[in-house]
């Protein structure tokens, strides 16, 4: 018996995926010493001067990496960059809403990380968090700053989700990361796109992001419809260590590019 069709958005075809680049890992760096190097506003320059689409920063209560004056500096430095977008990530019950209040970045990530968390594992659970995470929702849409949602590729919680006020949500890709290479690679892969088609379905954007990288990032974006935005930090510091920022934006920006031909093919 052949299978539905799969759902699509109308626009999938025609928008390109935009690379957002996290530099919490440049700060992480720099603060294991007090010379103020290696630079987050340079690297963050660097990076949008060879062609990424956005910024990607996750300023925790501790300061273990960004730091209160990295959100500032980097909110200045992308005046000068209209058409890219600063992308805060954190928990809307910690910190995260005075960034948003003060800078009214282009989009804010709620991740339910808790403050003394290693690095973020799990998505929002619906109804569970529906209650707080409205009216925090609420303020930022009337702040003019857009609301994603990181979530985990559950297709159940996706109209929930926009049912909030989220106008996108992020897929929390480490289970398809820690696939790769495995026996278990398609059907990871085959619950990201079960979820993204959720999510068209529901109204809302996608992005994707944590552990993606050049080996396991054409093949999502081929496979994933609606694909706005990937957000790729720890393994994009990792390499430009050894490429370069500019280098290593152009390797990504190819692996995207590799993604959306595939796209084209498997969704016409």
């Amino acid at each position: 018996m052949t299978p539905p069709a799969a759902p699509t958005h109308p626009s999938t075809p025609a928008i390109r995926t935009a690379l957002s680049v996290n530099v919490n890992k440049v700060a992480l760096v720099r603060n294991t010493r007090h010379l103020g190097i290696p630079s987050v506003a340079r690297a963050a320059f660097q990076c949008l001067e060879a062609g990424a689409q956005g910024i990607t920063v996750h300023p925790r209560p501790d300061g273990r990496h960004i730091r209160s004056s990295d959100v500032y500096e980097l909110a200045e430095l992308l005046q000068s960059w209209p058409e890219a977008e600063f992308n805060i990530e954190g928990n809307p019950t910690q910190n995260l809403m005075d960034f948003i209040r003060q800078v009214r970045p282009q989009q804010a990530t709620f991740v339910p990380d808790s403050e003394d968390q290693f690095t973020s594992d799990h998505g929002w659970s619906f109804p569970q968090d529906a209650q707080r995470l409205r009216p925090l929702i609420a303020e930022c849409r009337s702040l003019g700053v857009r609301v994603s949602l990181f979530m985990d590729p559950l297709p159940e919680q996706m109209a929930a989700a926009k049912a909030v006020g989220a106008d996108r949500i992020e897929l929390y890709t480490e289970p398809y990361a820690a696939a790769w290479g495995t026996p278990e690679q398609t059907a990871q892969l085959q619950r990201y796109t079960a979820a993204a088609q959720a999510a068209l379905a529901a109204g809302l954007g996608i992005n994707a992001g944590h552990d993606l990288n050049r080996d396991n990032l054409s093949a999502f974006v081929a496979a994933v419809p609606g694909l706005l935005e990937v957000s790729i930090g720890h393994a994009f510091i990792a390499e430009a260590l050894e490429l370069g920022y500019t280098d290593t934006v152009r390797a990504y920006q190819r692996c995207i590019d590799q993604g959306m031909q595939e796209r084209k093919l498997l969704h016409p």
